[in-house]
């Protein structure tokens, strides 16, 4: 299998996520500490997309410009750029 490049997915920053419906929280991708539900707005979108029953210990790899207090279940989650 050949190497992939993961320069793009390397954070040098990261912090606990405070869900909001107003405001910006952008991030390259997210961990999931706690098991639930994540609603986010991707980046260059205004539609908000719910990741069902993610379990503890999970990445989402997507870039975020919001991650939504309305249906996000999930606890513990982590912000990274």
């Amino acid at each position: 299998m050949a190497a992939s490049n993961l320069s793009g997915q390397i954070a040098d920053f990261a912090q606990a996520v405070t869900t909001s419906d107003t405001a910006s929280n952008q991030y390259t991708y997210l961990y999931v500490g706690g098991s639930g539900n994540v609603s986010v707005i991707p980046e260059g979108s205004d539609t908000a997309v719910v990741y069902s029953s993610v379990p503890a210990g999970q990445y989402i790899f997507l870039r975020v410009s919001k991650v939504k207090a309305t249906d996000t279940t999930a606890t513990n989650i982590v912000g990274h750029r």
